[in-house]
Formats: C-alpha cells, structure tokens, sequence
C-alpha cells in the first residue's frame, strides 16, 4: 500500500521519497535506478518519525542517486518502426517489420523479425514485440532460477514458492515475505549473467529478508562478483 509523496529538505535541496507500508517491523530505504526514493515502513510509522529517519540517511541518498545519475540520460521511448533497435538478452536486434498472414514474432539474423497483417501500425508492433518479450520471459526466467538454486549449498531452502513477471516501473525485482519471487518483464533485455544477479539477490531474500549485513554476507558467499553484474545491469538497461 502506497502513502502518497513526501520531501525533506537537505542543505538547499530536497529530497523526495514515496512510502509503501508493509507488514514488518524496520523501516528500509531504497533509491531505485531512476533516482527515485522509496521507504518501505510498517503500517504504524508515524510520518514524523519516517522523515526523521530520511533525513538521518540523506548523505548515503544523494551519493547513490549521484551513482545512477552517471547513467542518464536513459534510453529514448522506444517508436517500434522498422530499424529501430531493441535489446533481447543483453544482444542488440534490429526490428524488421513485414506483411504477413499470420502474427508472429521470431529473431533470425540479427533481427527482430515482426510478421503482421498491419505492418504501418506501430502500436500493433508494439503489441506483438510486448507479448513476444513475456513469452521469452516466461521460459528464460525459470531456466534461470534453475540453475541460480544450484549456487546455494541447500538449493531447495531457497526455493521460491511461485514466480511473478510482471512490468514494472523501478524494481527489477523482489521477493514477498510469502517466498513469491517477481521479476521484471524487461529483465528479459538484459545480459543473462546479470538476470542471475536480480534472481539471487532476490533468492537470498528468503532467509534474509532486509539488507542487513547478513543479506549482503550471503550474497557475497552464493555470487562473489555481485557488485560487477549490478553494475553492467545499470549500464546495460539505462
């Protein structure tokens, strides 16, 4: 459940932040890829107190939107004409867009191949290219938690209970306090070394719930190069 937006002000600044209230007992702080700040509280923190803790950690927030900054300006609205280049797993395609009897979306010779009964609509390109992205999603993403499980020492204590692609608008990622994993449908335009980074950070979840020194302890342990596929990801996805 979403609070609505709030602001503290830092030095001549301010910083803006969105809550979501859940059930748990800290208070956590996270500044998403597009700059923005979103606190995760329990559904009885006083705002007063939430702001408080804001301002406390205020320093650790501009130095992390100062991170993501270095990534912008971020890749323009995609237009889905023919030409225009479009990310599957991390590779660059080019969209080729032709008549056809039949819809259908296939990648052949470094292209994104779209077959269409109406080749001028860019919307219905669109469409096609979205359902053909869940669709790829849906079967790379599972392959994926299959072999990211076998990083863990016992992988079925890590095992999530369901999993959830969906698009999502600052996340990549999160693991539900019931153990339902959710990964972002764009994801599936990243490198597939840095999915399995969104997947175990993600699985660690499960018997770390917040990024606390233990979270960060077990990541280390399961994937010692976390921070470097972190990184490509922004680069990548920016």
């Amino acid at each position: 459940m979403t609070a609505g937006s709030f602001q503290i002000e830092y030095g001549n600044q301010a910083i803006n932040f969105a809550i979501i209230r859940r059930d748990r007992k800290t208070l956590e702080i996270a500044v998403e890829p597009d700059m923005s700040v979103v606190v995760a509280a329990p559904f009885n923190a006083k705002i007063e107190d939430i702001k408080i803790k804001v301002r406390k950690r205020a320093a650790w927030v501009r130095r992390q939107q100062r991170y993501f900054a270095q990534f912008l300006p971020r890749t323009p609205e995609r237009l889905y004409v023919a030409g225009e280049t479009h990310l599957y797993l991390g590779r660059q395609y080019r969209l080729k867009v032709v008549p056809h009897i039949q819809d259908g979306v296939k990648l052949i010779r470094g292209f994104i191949l779209v077959q269409t009964h109406f080749p001028d609509r860019a919307n219905v390109t669109q469409q096609l290219v979205e359902d053909w992205y869940r669709m790829r999603a849906q079967v790379k993403f599972r392959e994926r938690v299959e072999l990211s499980l076998d990083r863990f020492s016992n992988p079925e204590a890590f095992r999530p209970a369901g999993l959830t692609i969906k698009s999502l608008a600052q996340r990549w990622g999160s693991m539900s306090p019931a153990g339902r994993l959710l990964l972002n449908r764009r994801l599936i335009q990243a490198p597939v070394d840095t999915i399995d980074y969104v997947i175990t950070h993600e699985l660690c979840h499960i018997a770390e719930p917040h990024h606390g020194a233990a979270f960060f302890s077990l990541l280390g342990r399961v994937m010692p190069d976390w921070e470097k596929r972190k990184l490509k990801l922004e680069r990548y996805m920016a």
